[in-house]
């Protein structure tokens, strides 16, 4: 049975911890409204856009001048995952389930005989993909000095991933990422983005264009890749606000649970401890 003293700097100890994650829930709460409306503003652009060269990329079909980044090298054999997640922890389970659902992927890719290559993008994810797969990591992408997210960080990772497809180091590219729901709902996400992939349908009417489709393509093809990666980084910073805010407030509802818990136990054995003097200072009267 701990001490009155023991007891009593638990309660201080957890009070203090409560104070901490009360006020991370706070911040976490004032990041989200902004990381949301980035997110949110920024999927119409990415949809419209994915439309369009999904309508240029239909036209141009299988054709022999159709860009390498729609038609691919030809092969499935060297893949990379970009595995996107956050610098810092404390946001409950929003790091594991991207890298859970990686590393289920290059475990079947591996599995297939092809060659896994991976691109981390956030500290936490390289930290735990590192365990298995330390010989497949190929680069990794420091986000800890980025305070706000923008255009240009996207367009760094999309020079990098697009400078090893043209060299030939790679022949399909994956993007993982948290896509934003709700506050308690963030869904992992793994989305192909070299060679493009469109939705069936993406287009509902006919155009001619000037120049050609394929060279249309050839100069927007890119665009798209540093589009998907900005709208992925987007997704990811309003899901990791949402999963950090949710986890601070199950840890701030703890806390307060801990401390009634140890608050009860504290004045249960000091009630003890004082009726135990009382008997003790009786008794010895009677003896008198």
């Amino acid at each position: 049975m701990p001490s009155l003293k023991d007891l009593k700097n638990k309660i201080a100890s957890v009070k203090n911890t409560r104070k901490i994650t009360k006020a991370m829930q706070m911040v976490s709460a004032a990041k989200l409204r902004r990381a949301q409306d980035a997110a949110e503003a920024a999927r119409p652009y990415a949809e419209r856009m994915n439309a369009v060269m999904g309508g240029l990329a239909a036209s141009v079909g299988s054709s022999a001048s159709a860009p390498r980044l729609l038609a691919g090298t030809g092969s499935t054999q060297v893949q990379l995952l970009v595995v996107m997640t956050s610098e810092r922890g404390l946001c409950g389970g929003f790091n594991s389930t991207i890298v859970r659902l990686a590393r289920a992927k290059a475990h079947e890719l591996i599995a297939a005989g092809k060659t896994v290559k991976i691109l981390t993008v956030g500290k936490k994810g390289r930290e735990q993909l590192r365990r298995d797969f330390a010989a497949n990591m190929v680069g990794h992408v420091d986000m800890s000095e980025v305070k706000r997210l923008g255009y240009a960080n996207a367009q760094a990772i999309a020079r990098d991933v697009l400078a090893r497809f043209e060299a030939g180091e790679c022949d399909v590219v994956t993007i993982f990422y948290n896509r934003f729901q709700s506050v308690i709902s963030q869904i992992p996400t793994a989305q192909q983005i070299i060679p493009a992939k469109f939705e069936a349908g993406a287009a509902t009417a006919l155009y001619d264009y000037e120049p050609s489709e394929e060279a249309i393509l050839a100069d927007l093809l890119p665009r798209g890749v540093a589009t998907q990666i900005f709208t992925a980084l987007l997704e990811n910073g309003a899901s990791e606000q949402g999963a950090r805010m949710s986890a601070m407030d199950n840890a701030t509802r703890n806390a307060g649970e801990m401390i009634t818990k140890y608050t009860t136990i504290y004045n249960r054995s000091r009630q003890a401890a004082i009726t135990k003097e009382l008997i003790e200072i009786i008794s010895g009267a009677e003896a008198l």
